[in-house]
């Protein structure tokens, strides 16, 4: 297999969505993935590390969520989008102590 056949499956699998009509679940995009496996790195590092890539998967996950409150398909990834975003915002708020 080629690199065009690997780029035009990775492409053909980035598409799927479910409903295809309204979708609630869809294959993550690329800041999801970067926040998905920062987050695991988080979990098995320790000392600097572990912060580093926390707050990778927090930058990755904020950047997710912006992307689809301002660029979701329907008004349910909107939603999720904002959901994401008040709650990130609350979690920061609280581990700074306001």
């Amino acid at each position: 297999m080629d690199r065009g056949e690997l780029l035009a499956d990775y492409r053909r699998v980035r598409e799927f969505s479910w409903p295809r009509r309204f979708p609630i679940a869809q294959f993550p995009n690329d800041a999801l993935i970067v926040a998905f496996v920062a987050g695991e790195l988080a979990v098995m590092l320790h000392g600097s590390g572990h912060a580093d890539a926390r707050a990778a998967s927090y930058l990755a996950m904020t950047i997710w969520a912006y992307e689809e409150l301002a660029h979701g398909v329907n008004w349910f990834r909107h939603l999720l989008g904002l959901a994401y975003i008040v709650s990130t915002g609350m979690h920061l708020a609280t581990a700074l102590g306001h």
